[in-house]
Parts: C-alpha cells; structure tokens; sequence
C-alpha cells in the first residue's frame, strides 16, 4: 500500500505544477456557495499547495520521499515567487529569519557533515519560502480563506481516517504521524476560533474544540501544552489586559489535568501516586517526570556538542549526523527538542536569531491586529500570532522542524497571508 505513495506525489506534484503556470481556474467562492471566482495561476497553486501540508506521502523503504516531497516544493515555491505579480514583503521578522538562515549555512563550513547540514537547512528554509510565497501571492480574502478552509477540510478527512482505527490498511503513510498532526492542528483550531469571532457560525466554534481534542485523546503532552499557550497568546490579542482572568483560568486547567486526568498523570510522573499537594509544596523535581529518555538524550548531546561550544555549536546537522552514524538510545535518530538540537548545531546565536525572529512576528501580528480594521487582516494577524507561540512552545520537546511540511508552515503561512493582504489594504496601511 505504501507503493500508492510514489503515485499520489507524481499526481499532486503535476497538479501544482499545473496549477502554477495555469492562465486562471473557475473555483466556488469559499463562503457563497453560488459564486464562482478566477484565480490565476500562482494563486490556485498557493490554495493546493496550502491545503496539502498535511499530507506526508512517506515511503518506509528505499527512496526518502519525505524529503524528496520538501526539496520538490521549495523549487515550485521558488517558481510562484518569480511567477507571481506581486512582490514578497520583507519586514524586520523577515529579515532577521533571514539572517538566521545565513547563520546555518555558516554553520555548515565548520559541520562534520555538510550532507547533514544541508538536510537541516531545507527542513528550516520551507517555512520561510512558505512566508514570502503567500505574502507574494495573496492579495484577497478569497484566496486566503480558500487555502485555509482547504487545509481545514484535510485536517478533518486526516481526524476521521484515524478515528476509524483503520488509517493503516486505508491510507498509510499519506497523513503526518500522529504528533506532528496534533501540532498542526494548533494552528488550524486558532483559525477556526479566529473565523469564528469573524462570521459567528458556531461550527467554527465547533471546529476550534474539535481540533484541540486530539492531543488530549492521544495524551500528547508537547501538544496540550503548546494548545494552552495557543490559546493564551489568543486571549491577549483579542482582550488585551482584560485576557488575565482567561490566561489565569487557562493555566489551572493546564495545571490540574497533569494531575486530575489519569492518562496524563500516568504519562507525565514516574509515580502515579505524586499529586498536586506535592508538587504546591515543591516536592516534585525532573527526577519524578517522565520523559522517555528524553533528559539522558538531552545530557548526552549537550556534552558532546555544546559544551565548550555554547555560542556556535558544533556545526549545522552535526547531532543528526552523530544519530544516523550511530546506533543510540535503541536506535533513536531523533533528538525530541529542537531547541536542544539548535544550541548544539548552532549555539547560542542560533537560538537568539530564530526566537527573535519569531518574537518579532508575534508582535508584528499583535500591532497589526489591533491597528488594522479589516477583519482578514485581522484574522490572519490574530491566527498567525497565537499559533507561531503555541508551536514554538512544542520545539522544546518535540521534533517540530522534522515536520516542518505540516507544523511550521502554517503558522508562517498565516503570517505570509497578513503581509500580502496588507498590500491590498494600503489605505489602511501599518
């Protein structure tokens, strides 16, 4: 069945291809199911390329389509940038995300493994080329929401093929796995709560909770805790000061599901008995978390490329290399934190850049949503900033860069979005 995989990349590849150099496609309006809209070449291409993000399409044996699939479409993305009408915006996040990048590529001269760094610099350089295309592209409402809704509906068809229990007979290895779906549907509940405040159709309503039920049920702790912090970040943006009580109630939920849902507190402690009493009363220390192996992971790479290295790492891809070349922790070739894998790639320089880029984007949304009349702008804005958190809280112990296809870009996709729309709104302008 996983032989299908290679079919659906050729088919979906020619498709956006297709799409791409298109004179223009007739396709339903995204809310009135009686219009009819042309979108021209780049922006049809933007609206599969979007909705598609959630699709892996992996190959357990011989050729890694995965990655195949990531290179393949940062060249298309290259080709929408040069096709498109409009030109990419290039703000002060931007610029420092670029300047991050070039950081990377330095780090590759003095990387035991060029091969791997290279690996690492594509899986960072998607969200990126994901960013400039949509703010190239997108110049109305209609595409933006067609693109969103698009990857909404794929989000849904990827829940309900894994509430059949029977994903691997029917489609395996088409969706993400399971963690990396749960943190891309971050993003897609803060979009569904965003539309919700925009049309006040309750099932947007709906769709938000819907989303943020998947990691309870999968007892992802990384997830429910990047959920959380979504939903704080889109607290403060919509209600400022006023979000407190709302920030407060979020966090003692957070708080008292670690110990009130069994499943959870199952997972999180290495003794089931510890309770919350204990942990008010300081008794609770990382020897009592449950971290699968995650902290032993953590030491012995600090160690070995970090320490004696803390402001430039060990060189770009030098952990995966050490991972592959070696047989560790059973076999493990993932780090689970990107964090940790970034200070010892890159140092500490490399966490700045990139946390700063990714701070200045969060701001720039804030100001841009709460400046900003028209409420596209203000929904992007408003999407962008609260998922670009919660997924940024996720890399701390989760493999989020490896899933940057699915996880990343979408964040930075709604930011793209804001900045294109704010093209076509120059007489509101920011």
């Amino acid at each position: 069945m996983y032989a299908l995989n290679y079919l659906y990349f050729v088919i979906l590849s020619l498709m956006l291809l297709l799409f791409l150099h298109s004179s223009g496609t007739n396709v339903k309006h995204p809310l009135l199911k009686k219009k009819r809209l042309i979108f021209n070449g780049p922006e049809i291409f933007w609206v599969l390329l979007f909705s598609t993000g959630l699709l892996a399409l992996s190959a357990p044996a011989g050729l890694d389509l995965m990655a195949v699939r990531l290179l393949f479409l940062e060249v298309l993305c290259l080709m929408a940038l040069a096709k498109a009408t409009g030109r990419p915006s290039m703000p002060a996040p931007v610029k420092l995300y670029l300047v991050f990048m070039l950081w990377l590529i330095i780090g590759c001269l003095y990387s035991p493994s060029a091969f791997y760094g290279f690996r690492v610099i594509l899986k960072y350089l998607y969200p990126l080329l994901i960013l400039l295309t949509a703010s190239a592209v997108v110049r109305h409402e209609e595409v933006m929401l067609k693109s969103a809704l698009g990857s909404r509906i794929v989000a849904l068809v990827a829940l309900v093929i894994w509430l059949s229990t029977a994903e691997h007979l029917l489609l395996p290895g088409v969706f993400w796995y399971g963690t990396a779906r749960a943190i891309n549907y971050i993003t897609i509940s803060m979009f569904s709560l965003a539309l919700f405040f925009c049309l006040k159709h309750p099932r947007d309503l709906f769709f938000s909770a819907l989303f943020l039920l998947p990691c309870l049920l999968w007892v992802y702790r990384t997830s429910i805790m990047g959920s959380l912090v979504a939903l704080m970040v889109f607290a403060l943006f919509r209600y400022r000061l006023k979000a407190l009580p709302i920030i407060v109630l979020l966090f003692i939920l957070g708080v008292g599901s670690v110990f009130y849902l069994p499943a959870l507190r199952n997972k999180m402690f290495r003794d089931a008995d510890i309770t919350l009493t204990d942990f008010l009363a300081g008794k609770v220390n990382q020897q009592d978390i449950e971290s699968n192996a995650r902290f032993a992971i953590w030491d012995y790479f600090e160690k070995r490329f970090y320490l004696d290295h803390e402001l430039t790492g060990s060189g770009t891809g030098a952990t995966q290399q050490h991972f592959y070349t070696r047989k560790l922790f059973g076999g493990l070739q993932v780090m689970h934190s990107d964090m940790v894998q970034m200070k010892c790639d890159n140092g500490i320089v490399a966490l700045g850049l990139y946390y700063g880029s990714i701070l200045l984007m969060v701001l720039h949304s804030f100001r841009i949503y709460t400046r900003h009349k028209n409420p596209w702008v203000k929904l992007c804005a408003i999407t962008a900033g609260s998922s670009l958190v919660g997924v940024a809280a996720t890399m701390y112990s989760d493999n989020v860069v490896n899933y940057s296809m699915c996880t990343l870009s979408y964040p930075f996709g709604f930011y793209g979005m804001m900045l294109g729309l704010l093209k076509s709104h120059s007489s509101s302008h920011i």
